[in-house]
């Protein structure tokens, strides 16, 4: 008979990831659709440049102005309940969505998808507080951050056969809405549990969790008067919060700026039809997938055997070089397949970037907070996803060129070698020195 010092962890925290990568996958299939399908929206609506630009940007209003909201949602409410509500109103968005014909109905429906989809990142994190160690959420970080490379990868090819099977763009949208709220279904049976409730996981892992949750959080709160929880406030006060703050805020300048004008620009500059693209796009962000499980894997190996925040500074200034270099290279790109080489490049190493900045809301803040922190850090990096498309969309109309553009994006990427300076990953906010 085997004993419980014989018996081996199950595995379940990690399916509880998997879930999460598939959800933030379909997050991302949902956000890819309307640059996919909008040359096909533009022509068929007469929108311009300018008017796209402020189309895009619309999401990330509604996006934004959700994550503080919603990281304290999934703080009181617990995340599975979060993430389920979020997702049945995300894919109702969507499917509304196809049945639009103004700019103005465009704008709003758009705004609405982007708070309906708000909670998924906030959400997730609070999950690593709740199902991973320390030592392993780098990797839960990166699982779940995967999920926006692999749906922009997959949702080029999906979307093009949507608007094949579907019969153009308005049937591309309704079929990504539906298929969202299938998915979400579906994956509610793991990210709404915890290691105490969930009936698959075994004595040994959720002991495995429990013990090692304890000692720290238990310490932690020792250091900091016993509280578990701060209030945001205290963390404004922070120099390791807006570190952290700001370097996702180039973070995600960057990547809303690529992954909503990437599509446009290769067509464009190229001349080549959408099917081309949505083969590039799958390289491009497939690339974003591999950096993404990469860096995770790399970043939690080398905080084990050095200095937290010796590391994260050292990777995100390496990374943020090279991202910076590949910009400037794609610049200067005179065919495509150059192109999608720096473009791939820089994705590779955006993605490690965000798996990296993932697991910090957990890392630095206390445990009643994690939820609320992460929806912070994503209030301030998503002000950048709103802005950066109107202002690629005006850049392109007044230049008639992706060259500032492209040039803007190299500044994002030396913003990550500077900002972070300021982070200790070594002690949570609000303990003692």
């Amino acid at each position: 008979m085997t004993t419980l010092q014989s018996e081996k962890p199950t595995k379940v925290r990690w399916m509880v990831f998997g879930s999460l990568l598939a959800l933030c996958t379909v997050n991302y299939i949902d956000r890819a659709v309307i640059s996919i399908c909008m040359p096909s929206i533009e022509a068929d609506l007469h929108f311009g440049p300018a008017l796209v630009g402020v189309i895009l940007s619309a999401f990330f209003w509604g996006y934004t102005l959700m994550q503080i909201p919603s990281g304290w949602i999934a703080d009181r409410l617990g995340p599975g309940k979060t993430i389920l509500g979020s997702g049945i109103l995300w894919g109702i968005f969507q499917v509304i969505t196809g049945f639009l014909s103004s700019s103005s109905a465009f704008m709003a429906v758009r705004a609405l998808l982007g708070a309906s989809e708000a909670p998924i990142y906030p959400a997730s994190s609070k999950l690593q507080s709740v199902w991973l160690t320390k030592n392993e959420r780098t990797r839960g970080a990166a699982i779940v951050d995967a999920g926006s490379a692999l749906g922009t990868a997959i949702g080029g090819p999906l979307i093009i056969a949507f608007l094949a099977w579907f019969g153009g763009w308005r049937g591309a949208l309704m079929g990504a809405g539906v298929f969202t709220m299938v998915v979400v279904l579906i994956c509610y049976k793991f990210v709404h549990t915890t290691p105490d409730t969930n009936k698959m996981i075994n004595k040994a892992e959720r002991e495995y969790i429990d013990n090692a949750l304890k000692a720290e959080y238990e310490s932690e709160q020792m250091a900091s008067g016993g509280r578990t929880s701060l209030g945001l406030p205290r963390y404004l006060r922070s120099v390791t919060f807006w570190g952290m703050v700001l370097g996702f805020v180039c973070y995600d300048c960057f990547w809303y700026g690529l992954m909503t004008w990437g599509p446009m620009y290769l067509s464009q500059v190229f001349k080549v039809n959408f099917m081309a693209v949505g083969g590039s796009i799958f390289i491009i962000f497939g690339c974003g997938v591999i950096g993404s499980l990469f860096g995770g894997y790399m970043i939690d190996t080398m905080c084990m055997k050095y200095d937290p925040s010796k590391v994260v500074k050292y990777a995100l200034a390496g990374l943020g070089i090279i991202m910076a270099i590949a910009m400037y290279l794609l610049s200067t790109a005179t065919s495509m397949t150059l192109a999608i080489v720096y473009m791939s490049v820089a994705m590779f190493c955006e993605k490690w970037v965000g798996a990296t900045f993932w697991m910090m809301p957990a890392a630095i803040s206390q445990k009643d907070d994690v939820g609320i922190v992460a929806g912070a850090m994503n209030f301030m990096g998503n002000i950048g996803g709103a802005i950066v498309p109107i202002l690629v969309g005006m850049i392109v109309t007044l230049t008639g060129a992706y060259y500032w553009a492209i040039i803007l994006f190299m500044a994002f990427a030396i913003g990550l070698c500077i900002f972070p300076i300021g982070i200790n990953m070594n002690k949570k906010v609000g303990s003692a020195s």
